[in-house]
């Protein structure tokens, strides 16, 4: 997925998928105003479109794959 940073505020767990309802890890800020949030999976399903009709697509999906600092070093 293509990402453009933004300042926009980071997404929290409160930010929901549009499409299934599960934790947003992409926002998608439209050509013709509003946003629309996604988990990874459903931005990757919809990341042509999406291309598309994006003024802005701001990618946390890293944070997926991040180990916390607060990880043991079993869990690392």
């Amino acid at each position: 997925m293509t990402t453009v940073l933004t300042p926009a505020s980071p997404l929290t767990a409160a930010d929901r998928c549009d499409r299934c309802g599960a934790q947003a890890y992409l926002r998608v800020v439209l050509l013709s105003g509003g946003e629309l949030l996604f988990c990874a999976h459903h931005g990757r399903k919809f990341e042509p479109e999406l291309k598309k009709i994006a003024a802005e697509i701001q990618d946390e999906t890293e944070r997926l794959t991040t180990v916390p600092n607060t990880a043991s070093e079993e869990e690392r």
